[in-house]
């Protein structure tokens, strides 16, 4: 699966890209399950009080997890798919770091109001204006998203490019206040890419027969060192990488061991 200069085009222009069926039935399958059992295993230490490596938030039946990499292999061989990577050195970089990943585990309605936001440290948006691209997040669907208002992922098309005009108050406590925003429909293994700077939220969850299950990661620059995941996980971890996934990790993480 190659970008086409038509989709590397829409992807600065948009600040997303999305692309439905990336994923295959039956990598959407395995990776459902093993969803299913790491939000079984984090949901049991939480209410145990034992740590993990990553937060888990917990809210009734609904999960986000954070730091997979390490809960199966999974998600770790996720990291570096070749069919990724080929859009992340098309969009992004040719030699990308690893940055974090997470995880939303949700069923049925949920009532939350919008999160507006934009992604990375304040220090991205006070280097200049427009933001630079400096953080590539994918999100990837596992869940039949189709349908709106099931969480859903809104977006504001474009907004990467005019961050200097933060939106006010009143518009960020609105789902609907924000210009131009719209829900990300779409089918199970769908791959939605999208820069740090556009703006973004979890939708309205109102369906009572709704299914949210996505999981996250993000890429940044390797120059960069903007989040403490990439070091965080236990010393046999980094010992098992090999050298296919050790290009994505700054080389004193395994001097360390």
């Amino acid at each position: 699966m190659t970008p086409t200069a038509e989709q590397v085009s829409r992807f600065h222009e948009d600040g997303y890209l999305l692309l439905e069926r990336f994923l295959d039935e039956d990598h959407v399958a395995r990776l459902t399950a093993t969803l299913s059992r790491a939000v079984a295993r984090r949901r049991e230490a939480h209410a145990a009080g034992r740590p993990t490596v990553g937060m888990t938030q917990v809210d009734g039946d609904h999960t986000r997890i954070y730091y997979l990499l390490d809960e199966d292999p999974e998600f770790l061989d996720l990291l570096d798919f070749a069919p990724t990577l080929a859009y992340i050195h098309a969009l992004f970089d040719e030699q990308p770091h690893f940055h974090a990943s997470d995880a939303f585990w949700q069923e049925g309605a949920q009532d939350s109001g919008p999160g507006w936001h934009q992604d990375g440290s304040h220090f991205y948006r006070d280097m200049e204006k427009p933001t630079p691209l400096l953080q590539l997040k994918i999100g990837y669907f596992l869940s039949d998203m189709t349908e709106p208002d099931q969480g859903n992922l809104m977006v504001v098309p474009g907004s990467h490019r005019d961050d200097a005009n933060a939106p006010s108050e009143d518009q960020t406590a609105d789902f609907g206040a924000m210009p131009g925003a719209v829900q990300v429909c779409c089918p199970p293994g769908s791959a939605l890419m999208f820069h740090n700077a556009l703006w973004h939220t979890g939708g309205p969850s109102r369906r009572a027969d709704g299914r949210r299950y996505l999981l996250y990661y993000a890429y940044e620059h390797r120059w960069m060192i903007a989040s403490p995941e990439p070091v965080s996980y236990p010393r046999e971890f980094y010992r098992r990488l090999d050298d296919r996934l050790r290009p994505l990790f700054h080389p004193f993480v395994f001097d360390r061991f």
